[in-house]
């Protein structure tokens, strides 16, 4: 079902999203230990279906879905490459942020499951919508 996104509403939930990230990434010491490693990958892959959705307005849900995994999938597995000019730009804050350091098959599952929070809460609203 293709639908029509209000980007306003995209805009300010990707920058919730990215506050509750850096805000958990800071105060991760308070949280269990199991918020505290993954929420942070799972938020990410939220933020860039939200992202997604901003600039596919009109996509339907599971192929913004499918564009947003893609993109993460190719992130994550880029990781796998180390060389010496992409590994600068990962340590540096915004290129750590966006491109991680080290592949991990936990990272996967928190992608999934990013985007499935997305699709489902996108969804949910589009049906109580119409």
């Amino acid at each position: 079902m293709k639908v029509k996104r209000n980007r306003a509403i995209y805009i300010i939930l990707t920058v919730t999203v990215i506050l509750s990230g850096l805000a958990l990434r800071k105060y991760q010491e308070f949280l269990p230990s199991f918020l505290a490693e993954y929420s942070g990958d799972t938020l990410w892959a939220l933020m860039i279906f939200l992202i997604s959705g901003f600039f596919f307005s009109y996509n339907s849900t599971l192929l913004n879905a499918a564009v947003a995994l893609l993109f993460c999938f190719a992130v994550e597995f880029s990781q796998l490459y180390q060389a010496e000019w992409i590994n600068s730009i990962r340590h540096t804050k915004i290129g750590g942020l966006v491109l991680g350091y080290g592949f991990l098959w936990s990272d996967i599952i928190c992608y999934i499951s990013g985007i499935l929070i997305g699709s489902t809460g996108e969804i949910l609203f589009l049906r109580k919508r119409n």
